[in-house]
């Protein structure tokens, strides 16, 4: 009791509707009820004291307080009871005064229900008794028409009878009035009605001659419906109709199939000989040849290396009355539309109408989709053969957003054959003519940079062998000032690193303009362009592999070719040429070629799911082109120097020649030529890594005269008494001497360019003096003549001490070969050469 007062105390502190919670919470629990409203099933409380339970007695309740409590206990049991009583009381007047609208709505239920169950009563009531009334009379009816059922049964029947044999009796004339009115449709439903009667009952003669007579005219109906089929100039409904009621009088479906795709056959022909009428046929040789001859003519002496329009020799394609573009319009506006419209006619006619009764069992639509797919493939074969000759004529390299447009619209309106024919094959070989379309137009851009390649190369040897553009010239031009010759060669309008840089820069503009013409396939507007089929395979393969690293490999093989030995190619290449190559290799080596396979993975978004060309190995490739050719140049070089020294020494009398007063002339050249070279490579190639030079590298003497106590040993080791000495002599000089490889590769720097030349050059003075016989005078000018080289010839090579051991070995060979072995003073050769 206690903790009620405490609780209702509580609750009636508080308000909203956690308070009405808590007090509906409370009566539940006053009255029993759990969360359901059943009564709770506790069990009963048997003690007389407890206030909330059945078995309280107030006496015994008030005894027992007054026995226990004191007085002050006693106030404060009648305050709390008090409290909760008044709690009780106000829970009470809420309940009833929040319940009073629904009260009154109950209380009008009640009344208006009251009301209208009475008005269902009336109406139930009146219900009934019309039920009862209506069976009555149909008792009624029953009984007095029960005699007279059977014989109503029989005249029905009898009527029925007679209806069907007046309708066997007026079929024939209704079919002709079908007939006259074109009411085919009518005719024929009439006819097969009445058929399998007329045939039940074809034995008795007037059924017979119905028969007959509506043979006789269904058989012309037939006739008139296959002249309409056969005419073809109905609507689509009205051959459907027609195709429709020839199957109904039993007309071999696979007849009709034929009959349509032949009549069809005919107007599509019509179509694809206008087309190939739009074909020329190809030009002739002799055609083809005056045609190349006049395409020279009109380009010779106009190229030029800052011009960079694509140079081409492909043949000029036949001129068609309309461009590629137009073909193919008019070949899906006429052709494919009408092969679509007979598709579609045709599976309206013989696929997709609903089969009933017996055609049903005949399986006409899977034989008529046999024939058409046979009938589809075959013109569009020979649509796709005209359409391929069409794109083989598209042989210029210029303009190419005509192909790609025209490609595009045959490959989109081909998809709407896929549509109408699940399973052809016809749009497969249509993407496959695409595909053959793109590489060959690939293959094409490829030979045309190939020619623009071979063009530049030719106008870049029109440039070296132009006088003004002499390279040698120019060279001595700018390192002249050593010779006393002109102090700078301003006035050449060309020079190597002009050229080359000019060769370069159209060779990759020219690569640009054909990837932009090239990515006009793979354009976003473009239908198969994002087709895996397509896209993947074409700028992998196709722009990729066969049109960039081919070009380059292009690059890397032509150039390999000039250095093949003095043959076609190799002995007519100018030096110059091989150089700038070398150049242009080992550019492409370093930064080109990676740009170009960056710039066409960006600018395609090649996904390398094939195997490709890796760049390391296009680099490798290049390098070795570039190193090929360099080293082709250094021979070149050193023989052109080498063919003057051996004329030289071959075509002079060294016995009896004069004594030397001057160097002679071919040294000069020699030297100049060097420095020619010197200056040649220097525009092309970095200094590189030279040894540290002597300071008196100009001045500095042969072992065999340098000092007059060698020079007394020099003479006495000559004489005929010691000959084996002088051998031992310079075979023990030779093994301390480091081995020279004239022909080795050389490195990327003008110091081992020059070096190689050089070696060359002296090796081949050095073979051609072994061979000679020299008296006293000819050593003595080849003292001067080596020491004139020797003056100039060390500051162009990386180890000064190379060319001081090969003129060396000249001078000591030429004392081994000489007569009588008395060289000139060095003081005298001093003289001699600083005044040559």
């Amino acid at each position: 009791m206690d903790g009620e007062a405490d609780g209702t105390v509580g609750m009636s502190e508080d308000c909203g509707p956690g308070r009405r919670r808590r007090v509906h919470g409370m009566l539940k629990l006053y009255y029993g009820l759990n969360e359901e409203g059943k009564a709770a099933e506790e069990p009963e409380s048997l003690d007389p004291c407890d206030i909330n339970g059945p078995h309280f007695d107030p006496e015994l309740y008030l005894n027992k307080l007054r026995r226990e409590c004191s007085l002050a206990e006693l106030m404060d049991q009648e305050t709390c009871m008090v409290k909760q009583i008044r709690s009780l009381d106000s829970d009470m007047q809420t309940l009833v005064y929040e319940n009073y609208n629904k009260f009154i709505s109950a209380t009008d239920t009640i009344r208006k229900m009251k009301n209208d169950f009475k008005k269902m009563e009336d109406e139930m009531d009146c219900l009934s008794a019309n039920m009862a009334a209506i069976t009555e009379f149909s008792a009624s009816i029953s009984g007095t028409l029960q005699d007279q059922h059977t014989q109503i049964t029989k005249l029905s029947g009898v009527h029925t009878l007679l209806r069907k044999l007046q309708f066997l009796f007026e079929l024939p004339a209704r079919l002709n009035k079908c007939l006259e009115l074109q009411a085919y449709a009518q005719a024929v439903s009439s006819h097969r009605r009445a058929r399998c009667v007329l045939q039940q009952y074809s034995h008795l003669p007037s059924f017979k001659g119905i028969q007959d007579d509506c043979h006789a005219i269904m058989d012309k109906l037939a006739q008139e419906l296959r002249q309409k089929f056969r005419d073809g100039g109905s609507s689509a409904k009205d051959l459907s109709e027609c195709v429709e009621l020839l199957l109904q009088l039993d007309e071999p479906a696979e007849e009709l199939c034929d009959k349509f795709l032949s009549h069809a056959r005919s107007r599509l022909e019509s179509d694809l000989q206008g087309l190939e009428a739009e074909i020329r046929p190809y030009p002739s040789a002799s055609a083809v040849k005056d045609a190349s001859a006049r395409r020279l003519s009109s380009t010779t002496g106009a190229g030029s290396l800052t011009n960079n329009s694509p140079k081409t020799n492909t043949l000029p394609s036949p001129t068609s009355n309309t461009d590629i573009l137009e073909f193919i319009d008019r070949g899906c506006n006429e052709f494919v539309s009408s092969l679509c419209l007979v598709i579609t006619s045709y599976q309206e006619l013989f696929i997709n109408h609903a089969q009933t009764g017996e055609l049903a069992s005949k399986n006409i639509p899977q034989m008529a989709n046999a024939k058409l797919h046979v009938f589809v493939d075959d013109l569009a074969a020979r649509y796709f053969s005209l359409v391929e000759r069409r794109i083989q004529e598209e042989k210029g390299v210029g303009d190419n957003s005509l192909l790609v447009r025209a490609l595009d619209r045959f490959h989109r309106r081909l998809q709407a054959v896929a549509k109408l024919l699940p399973g052809s094959t016809v749009p497969n070989k249509g993407t496959e003519i695409v595909i053959r379309a793109a590489t060959e137009r690939v293959k094409q851009y490829l030979s045309a940079l190939q020619s623009f390649y071979m063009d530049s190369l030719t106008d870049v040897r029109q440039a070296l062998a132009t006088p003004r553009l002499s390279v040698a010239g120019a060279s001595v031009a700018g390192g002249g000032s050593l010779l006393g010759g002109p102090a700078s060669g301003r006035d050449a309008p060309t020079s190597l690193p002009e050229l080359l840089s000019s060769l370069s820069a159209s060779i990759l503009n020219q690569i640009k303009s054909v990837l932009a013409s090239v990515h006009l396939f793979t354009a976003k507007d473009i239908t198969f362009s994002n087709k895996p089929y397509f896209k993947g395979e074409f700028c992998s393969q196709g722009v990729r592999e066969s049109l960039v690293v081919s070009f380059i490999k292009f690059v890397c093989q032509s150039s390999r070719q000039f250095c093949e030995s003095a043959g076609d190619k190799g002995g007519s290449t100018p030096p110059a040429l091989l150089l700038l190559l070398s150049r242009l290799c080992l550019d492409y080596e370093t930064s080109t070629i990676s740009y170009i396979l960056t710039l066409t993975d960006e600018q395609f978004l090649v996904q390398h799911h094939s195997p490709v060309t890796p760049v390391t190995t296009l680099c490798a490739e290049a390098r070795e082109a570039a190193q090929k050719l360099l080293n082709h140049y250094v021979k070149v070089q050193g023989l052109i120097i080498s063919q003057m020294l051996r004329k030289s020494v071959e075509t002079r009398d060294w016995v009896n020649t004069i004594e030397p007063r001057n160097v002679r002339a071919v040294m000069k050249r020699v030297v100049e030529d060097t420095t020619s070279i010197d200056v040649q490579v220097g525009l092309l190639y970095e200094e590189g890594v030279r040894k540290a030079h002597s300071s008196d590298s100009s001045k500095r003497t042969f072992s065999v005269y340098s000092s007059s106590r060698q020079q007394a040993r020099y003479a006495a080791s000559y004489t005929p008494s010691a000959p084996m000495d002088t051998n031992l002599l310079s075979n023990i000089h030779k093994l301390f001497s480091e081995r020279i490889d004239i022909f080795s590769s050389v490195e990327f720097n003008k110091v081992s360019v020059m070096t190689g030349i050089i070696k060359i050059s002296l090796k081949t003075f050095l073979e051609c003096v072994r061979l000679r016989t020299f008296g006293r005078y000819g050593l003595q000018q080849i003292q001067v003549d080596c020491h004139y080289l020797q003056m100039y010839l060390w500051r162009f090579v990386s180890d000064e001490n190379l060319v001081h051991f090969l003129l060396d070995e000249i001078v000591g060979s030429s004392a081994h070969r000489c007569l009588d072995p008395a060289p000139m003073e060095q003081s005298v050769i001093e003289v001699i050469c600083e005044r040559g």
